[in-house]
């Protein structure tokens, strides 16, 4: 498995960047993987209750689908292995005593946190200082 591991140089080398758009969950209950591909989604998951999808607000308002706040993507352009431990506790701890609340999906690459879009700014640089 490829990315680094080391904690310490991890969070020593986060980079996180702020990405342009604002990003909705939507939940379609009876779907599957593959519907909604027009949409672009930048996370699905499958639940009991439906699929999951991260969409950009702008889309999710054309088509009308239904959810519950916006919110920004950060991503830690640190290649983290998916064998790390640590990073997704040091990272939400460091929002979570900032009152943020951090929603984390991780790539083969990358992890990725969305975060309120009213907080977004501030969640970028506490990140961006010492963990």
């Amino acid at each position: 498995m490829s990315g680094e591991i080391d904690l310490n140089t991890l969070v020593a080398n986060l980079s996180p960047s702020l990405a342009p758009d604002d990003y909705v969950f939507c939940t379609f209950e009876h779907a599957r993987y593959g519907d909604f591909a027009e949409a672009s989604p930048i996370a699905a998951v499958m639940e009991a209750e439906g699929l999951t999808l991260v969409v950009t607000q702008k889309y999710a308002d054309a088509q009308r689908f239904a959810y519950q706040g916006s919110f920004k993507c950060i991503t830690l352009n640190v290649h983290s292995s998916l064998a790390a431990v640590g990073l997704t506790a040091a990272v939400s701890t460091k929002l979570a005593q900032h009152g943020i609340s951090a929603n984390m999906v991780a790539g083969y690459f990358h992890d990725h946190i969305f975060v309120s879009v009213a907080e977004a700014s501030r969640a970028l640089a506490l990140l961006e200082s010492p963990l």
